[in-house]
């Protein structure tokens, strides 16, 4: 059996089982749990880490990528996911062709009174644009927004406990990553920096930074294919002529090619600044893990 049908008889058998687990729990309405809490299930644990923040006591948030070691886009979807998405009343997923698997699930499984949330077409990403969304502190605050006007439909007599975390959220909670984004900005706008991947291309303007690498380089990377000869040549010499102050690279997608970027920004005395796709250590905050590595980026650039 080749690797491609391999693929499609693993996602019938998971698509078929969360059906078979949707009838079987005789799903046809409510919009909680037995708990009396909002079930939310989240494709990913970035997002999921804020609507448990907004959602606070009045919902069940399950995060189904959690692990820091697994790489976001090359995931399959399992049986334990699909019971969870036929299951769920409010999912929210990453959208953009990041996260394919778990629309998918939710359309076998359809509930009427379920909402989903693509963020990708919150935020107007297409299909194929880069997916890397929560680096965007304006979409960090759209979802915000977003999750909390959906948990107010589902739970209207808790309205006003809902407008209360979110403004909570965006006053307390994100303090230290605006504040940090700010200091940023203020001392580095303007300076060159280089990145292993799309990952940081939201993240960068917002910062004020000038990333220099080469979209085309970026987008390879992250979707996986190889980058044209002409853009390894270019970041090769920004490295190795130190045209860029920092390099920013996905421990997550470190490739033998981003290694070797490593190596090479190492050797040239560039520092170097990790960073991840999802919660890193997975028991982190969303704001305490973007925190965290941006206060590491404001270091490695003179802090």
């Amino acid at each position: 059996m080749t690797g491609r049908s391999h693929a499609a008889l693993k996602w019938l058998l998971v698509a078929g089982c969360a059906t078979l687990l949707a009838g079987a729990c005789g799903l046809s309405g409510g919009t909680t749990g037995s708990s009396g809490k909002v079930e939310v299930v989240a494709a990913e644990n970035f997002w999921g880490s804020i609507a448990a923040q907004v959602g606070g006591d009045r919902v069940d948030v399950t995060s189904i990528i959690t692990n820091p070691d697994t790489d976001p886009h090359s995931y399959e979807a399992t049986p334990e996911d699909a019971r969870l998405i036929a299951t769920a009343r409010y999912v929210i997923v990453n959208g953009a062709g990041y996260d394919p698997w778990a629309a998918k699930l939710a359309a076998a499984n359809p509930i009427l009174d379920r909402r989903m949330l693509d963020v990708a077409n919150l935020n107007g990403v297409a299909e194929g644009g880069n997916p890397h969304m929560w680096y965007s502190p304006d979409f960090v605050t759209r979802v915000n927004e977003r999750i909390t006007a959906d948990l107010k439909q589902f739970d209207s007599a808790d309205a006003g406990y809902f407008d209360q975390q979110s403004s909570l959220y965006k006053t307390t909670g994100l303090k230290r990553y605006h504040d940090t984004i700010a200091t940023i900005k203020q001392k580095y706008s303007g300076t060159r920096v280089g990145a292993s991947e799309s990952i940081f291309a939201y993240m960068s303007p917002a910062l004020g930074l000038d990333l220099i690498t080469p979209a085309g380089y970026m987008k390879a990377i992250s979707e996986g294919t190889d980058p044209s000869a002409a853009d390894k040549a270019t970041v090769d010499e920004q490295l190795t002529t130190r045209q860029i102050k920092v390099f920013v690279f996905n421990s997550q997608n470190s490739t033998p090619d981003v290694q070797s970027l490593v190596s090479k920004a190492r050797a040239a005395g560039i520092p170097v600044v990790q960073i991840t796709e999802t919660l890193s250590p997975a028991n982190l905050t969303f704001q305490d893990w973007q925190a965290n590595q941006l206060e590491s980026l404001l270091k490695a650039l003179g802090g």
